[in-house]
């Protein structure tokens, strides 16, 4: 197979590398070791941002502030020695490239390199390029997306690699595609040559620059028909700006999304394109605990290297598996109580919810009814939060204060914790130390949820609205709980109503039958993440790798 290039906006590669705003950054990063342990050879390019995400601040009444914790490259990353040369707004960019090697299960290695503006040649104004992941506003975001695009299939040459294919991780990366034409590639060879994911179901995700904006950027690099292209990509402002994800799907022949449900979302987004499902999977050596490690080392050997043995769950006796999990759930207490100050109690259900702070997400769904809550799991039940707003999102910003303000209503009968600057080591404590994962997006907006897939593999049962990858791995009162019908509808008292339902009724009653019966349904959660590892979603993108040679 011939070197393929994956280009991302963002990856999440360790925690302290704080490239990455959520669960596309953390997937950018599980596709790229799920490579490695495949022996594929993908050679990854993103951007450097100086100063990260954003750490998160909360106070007392749950309002966010950010500070910038500058990133040194050299604490995490090899300097290459190489540098590339751009013509940007008549001036030169230079960027510094950057490597991390990604070794697998067998050893091979995929290298993932950084772009840094922080050259000392540089104007003040291109160096603040590389500061911040989606900081800034469309003038920046472009320049960076150029950088990324152009300056991406640059530097990979520059390094030495030969790529004959491109994997495009979001219209972010879209400028890649037409750097390959201006190098000779023909639109016919591009489109057999490139595979375009879409994660975005919503419209306002997806960029949009103006045309004269496109034109100031990158020239005679646009093509003529741009318009026209995304106009017939589908785009539903008519080309009247430009989509980057429908000029990528207009120069494309393969698309995919991210879940089966995301696909057809998808489908009527993007014209008569035909998008094929390939759902998220997650690393599972990086997202499984050290507990569940140890334990799965001793009952399903030989699991790292081939993670379908987890299908085989139901062989690991009750006694190894409560024991494992009541670790967990320890660590996660010491954690909370550690960063927040909450006591858990450890007979209580620990319901946990983390993840980007979208509005459309509905973190406060829960704590709709506080009175029903109360009479439901009052000295029962208790709550683990996490999760950033981006710096602009007032929306996701006041669904945090929400959350506080109900924490403090409910706190005499149900504690409720929230842990600031949510990263990996968060996620993988709280979806391997909770009792349930919760999830209640607006269906059809989430694209794919791996977090749930997270917990799933760790003993963790979903309960979730039927969205993203949670319709193919739902087995209702089995593996966990689907919080009502495949409703497309929005409706929050309906959704709300139906989350109380499912504890009261379903949740709790397990629960209560004792730990014997709940891990029979821990066993098979785990047996259904083998379905949503890295390893099956790169078995899916080898069929299309496959004819890029």
């Amino acid at each position: 197979m011939t070197e393929i290039g994956y280009f991302t906006a963002e990856i999440g590669l360790w925690s302290e590398l704080h490239t990455y705003s959520g669960g596309l950054g953390v997937l950018a990063g599980d596709h790229v070791k799920s490579a490695a342990d495949a022996g594929i050879p993908l050679v990854c390019m993103s951007l450097l941002y100086r100063e990260g995400y954003g750490r998160q601040h909360l106070d007392a009444q749950g309002e966010q502030t950010e500070s910038y914790a500058p990133i040194d490259p050299k604490d995490h990353l090899t300097d290459t020695g190489t540098s590339i040369q751009l013509e940007l707004d008549g001036e030169t960019l230079y960027a510094k490239i950057w490597k991390t090697n990604v070794v697998g299960v067998t050893g091979h290695s995929v290298p993932v390199y950084f772009l840094d503006t922080s050259h000392p040649n540089n104007t003040s104004s291109f160096i603040g390029l590389g500061a911040r992941l989606y900081g800034g506003d469309d003038n920046t975001r472009i320049r960076q997306e150029f950088l990324l695009g152009v300056g991406g299939v640059r530097a990979l040459q520059a390094l030495g690699h030969d790529i004959k294919g491109m994997h495009l991780n979001e219209g972010h990366c879209t400028f890649a595609m037409l750097e390959m034409l201006r190098q000779g590639w023909s639109r016919s060879l591009l489109a057999e040559r490139t595979l375009f994911t879409t994660h975005t179901p919503v419209p306002a995700g997806h960029d949009r620059f103006d045309w004269g904006l496109v034109r100031e950027v990158i020239g005679d690099l646009l093509p003529e028909d741009a318009e026209e292209l995304v106009r017939a990509a589908g785009d539903p402002e008519g080309g009247r700006r430009c989509s980057m994800s429908h000029l990528a799907v207009a120069l494309s022949t393969a698309i995919n999304a991210v879940s089966n449900l995301n696909a057809q979302v998808a489908s009527t987004m993007f014209g008569d394109a035909h998008i094929a499902p390939i759902t998220n999977g997650v690393h599972h050596i990086t997202w499984t605990s050290p507990t569940m490690t140890a334990l799965f080392d001793a009952q399903l050997p030989g699991w790292k290297e081939d993670p379908g043995q987890l299908g085989y769950a139901g062989s690991i006796p009750d006694d190894a598996l409560l024991k494992a999990r009541q670790t967990n759930r320890q660590i996660l207490r010491e954690l909370v109580r550690a960063s927040t100050g909450v006591e858990l109690e450890s007979d209580r259900l620990t319901i946990g919810f983390a993840r980007r702070f979208a509005t459309y997400k509905r973190a406060n769904l829960v704590f709709s009814d506080l009175e029903r809550l109360k009479a439901i799991g009052g000295g029962r039940i208790q709550f683990v939060f996490s999760g950033k707003a981006h710096p602009k999102d007032e929306g996701g910003k006041q669904l945090i204060r929400d959350i506080f303000a109900s924490a403090k209503e409910v706190q005499d009968d149900i504690p409720v914790a929230f842990i600031e600057n949510y990263d990996m080591a968060t996620g993988l404590a709280m979806t391997s130390g909770v009792d349930i994962w919760l999830n209640n997006p607006i269906r059809p907006l989430e694209a794919s949820g791996t977090s749930g897939m997270k917990a799933a593999m760790n003993g963790v049962p979903n309960c979730s609205i039927l969205d993203g990858w949670w319709p193919e791995g739902c087995e209702h009162g089995v593996n966990g709980w689907a919080i009502g019908q495949a409703d497309d509808e929005r409706d929050d008292q309906r959704d709300a109503e139906n989350i109380y339902n499912v504890l009261e009724n379903e949740v709790l009653p397990l629960w209560d039958e004792g730990p014997e019966r709940w891990a029979k349904l821990m066993r098979a959660s785990i047996a259904t993440s083998a379905r949503f590892t890295g390893t099956r979603m790169i078995a899916d993108y080898l069929h299309f790798y496959d004819k890029f040679s």
